[in-house]
């Protein structure tokens, strides 16, 4: 769990409604690899109300969904699909109107970066004897891993399942598989150490992402707040430099 407690003047701008004489504290729960992105957005947020503290709780979709279900207190649920979020919703975890898409993201390979396994195509990162990593196919990016495998009609072979992206990105840049399946905003923070390869009709099949306050949330109206940073010019700018693209609304497919 990440903490951030940010404080700043009382001149700054943009606070609204939000803030009020009293501190204010807002739990968010996001999924791992929103992660530099949301504590990035965290700066600009807190400048905007400086009387609210953020903490962040990252990991896998399923596992932040996992901890609403056992009662864990947030404000925000931010997944990386929108399978988990309507789970949410159905379990009446989430309160429905605040429900908005912000980002969409596409998987990619990954390899370390002298590629030790000289691996360039999907068929080749599943071949018998290579160290496959993905995500667990409960986990939103295992489940476009293997919806994107299935396109192709290859069975992936993997040697590892991981409960959050962050960690099969981890195993490749460690050398300890010869390749993952991966965000391509997650292998964008790791550039210096880990080469990417396409991987047919992934482009074809984002993973949209959702952000809803929570059913319990105990301040609504700074949850709105944040929520409204994350679809604000300065927010869509942090995902955008990230390597997110706008989401693909749903009744335009």
């Amino acid at each position: 769990m990440t903490a951030l407690v940010l404080t700043g003047c009382s001149g700054a701008t943009g606070g609204g409604n939000a803030d009020s004489a009293r501190d204010r504290s807002l739990t968010v729960f996001a999924a791992a690899s929103l992660q530099q992105a949301f504590d990035d957005m965290s700066e600009g947020f807190t400048a905007e109300h400086p009387r609210i503290s953020i903490e962040f709780n990252y990991a896998g979709s399923s596992t932040l969904l996992q901890n609403l279900e056992s009662g864990a207190p947030a404000d925000i649920l931010a997944t990386a699909d929108e399978a988990t979020m309507e789970m949410a919703q159905q379990a009446g975890l989430i309160d429905r109107p605040t429900r908005e898409l912000f980002a969409a993201n596409t998987l990619v390979g990954i390899v370390p970066d002298d590629n030790p396994a000289n691996i360039a195509t999907l068929e080749d990162a599943n071949a018998n004897g290579v160290n496959l990593v993905v995500c667990a196919s409960q986990v939103p990016c295992g489940a476009l891993a293997q919806s994107v495998a299935d396109a192709t009609g290859t069975t992936l072979n993997p040697v590892s399942e991981e409960q959050q992206v962050s960690d099969v990105l981890g195993k490749v840049r460690s050398g300890q598989a010869d390749a993952g399946l991966v965000y391509a905003t997650d292998a964008a923070l790791a550039s210096d150490e880990v080469s990417t390869f396409e991987l047919e009709g992934a482009q074809d099949q984002p993973n949209n992402y959702p952000i809803a306050q929570t059913a319990n949330s105990s301040d609504r109206e700074a949850a709105a707040a944040f929520i409204e940073y994350v679809q604000s010019d300065a927010g869509q700018a942090v995902l955008q430099d990230l390597g997110f693209a706008a989401p693909q609304d749903p009744d335009d497919s």
